[in-house]
């Protein structure tokens, strides 16, 4: 998507079955990039997203560390 991605998210919502994410503009892991990934994301859950968010993206230090980003993200058991 180009332009207001919070806005063409409301928007499209209905439309969109999945979500895919990378930083902008190198394809790295989330949050290494142009792009405040938290907003949308937090956007997406406000919205009722229910699909899968995917990534593909080149982690710029190997896979272990290109996962780190998620870690705010993951869900613990109670």
């Amino acid at each position: 998507l180009h332009g207001d991605l919070s806005a063409r998210l409301e928007r499209d919502l209905p439309l969109i079955g999945h979500v895919q994410v990378a930083a902008v503009p190198d394809r790295h892991e989330p949050g290494t990039g142009e792009l405040d990934e938290r907003h949308l994301f937090a956007l997406l859950d406000r919205l009722g997203y229910g699909g899968f968010v995917g990534c593909e993206y080149h982690p710029r230090a190997g896979t272990e560390a290109g996962l780190s980003w998620f870690e705010p993200y993951r869900r613990r058991p109670a």
